[in-house]
């Protein structure tokens, strides 16, 4: 997958789109998420993007219906901006096989670099390793493709459970976990994410943290206990950037999000940034971006 920018960016492993005359969104209930319920479209995105020094991007999915994966990848084939997608597909139908090859064979399948499904909506905590779902993400694996897992803190346990029985599958936690950063509570969150951070074929997002603060009050320094917990359990090589754009705006914009995520990792260095703002992302999700071989001289964050 190449969507080359001419010059070393960002990659924003993490954001959505969608279009409600196409497709409801039907998680966005409630004033609190009315802000959401209207269109979020590459168009809106990519102006704010290249603003903000992001060159590739990692499309994700939203909702569970079979019909948003192949519209996913015939937006990347089309765009400039989005270098991966990760998708959905049921895990647990007989024919996912044959369903991942079908993506992979259709307009823009060279894009689908994952899988994903809603794993925090599901109210069996150890929904990842029952049998079904295992050998679903082992036909995910032997597609040569990664798997986001969007789970809450309860669910960390079954995660790295489902890790360790498939080391041949590399599990991208987003959000680190959704931690109780409006609580100000670590614990047992950071024991479960170094459960999970123990394992090799695991990475994360430092992502979605904004939305897990207090939307009205939050600061960076409420957010950095859970970045340095996840910097110090999966280190910069297994870290990376990701905005959640547009959920991110009920707490705060664009490019406030990403100069918080380059306020909480300001002491690294160069070259670790540049794992975390793309080298990361661009390892794990097979893409292939303007200076992700090594790092920049200087980041968007200098």
């Amino acid at each position: 997958m190449s969507h080359e920018g001419t010059e070393p960016g960002i990659v924003d492993a993490h954001h959505h789109v969608w279009d409600l005359s196409v497709r409801d969104q039907d998680w966005i209930r409630g004033p609190e998420l009315a802000p959401l319920r209207r269109d979020f479209t590459l168009a809106h995105l990519e102006p704010e993007a290249r603003a903000a020094g992001v060159t590739a991007t990692v499309l994700v999915q939203t909702i569970t219906v079979p019909q948003e994966t192949p519209e996913f990848l015939q937006l990347a084939a089309c765009s400039d901006l989005v270098a991966g997608v990760v998708g959905w597909t049921d895990l647990t139908a007989p024919d996912v096989a044959d369903t991942l090859a079908w993506l992979r064979e259709g307009l823009g399948g060279e894009y689908l670099v994952g899988i994903r499904h809603q794993v925090q909506a599901e109210p069996d905590p150890r929904w990842l390793v029952r049998p079904d779902v295992l050998h679903g993400l082992s036909t995910v694996a032997e597609a040569g493709l990664v798997y986001d897992l969007v789970v809450k803190p309860h669910q960390l346990k079954a995660a790295a459970e489902a890790a360790a029985r498939l080391p041949e599958l590399t599990f991208v936690l987003d959000h680190l976990g959704k931690p109780p950063i409006a609580s100000g509570a670590l614990a047992p969150w950071a024991a479960e994410i170094r459960r999970l951070a123990a394992l090799p074929n695991t990475r994360c997002k430092l992502s979605g943290l904004v939305t897990e603060a207090d939307w009205g009050s939050w600061t960076t320094q409420d957010l950095k206990p859970y970045a340095d917990t996840a910097l110090d359990a999966f280190g910069p090589d297994r870290l990376m950037f990701g905005s959640d754009w547009p959920v991110c705006q009920l707490a705060a914009p664009y490019s406030e999000v990403i100069a918080t995520a380059c306020e909480l990792t300001a002491q690294l260095t160069p070259a670790e940034r540049h794992q975390i703002f793309a080298g990361t992302a661009a390892r794990t999700y097979g893409l292939t971006v303007t200076g992700s071989p090594g790092p920049p001289q200087e980041t968007p964050c200098a």
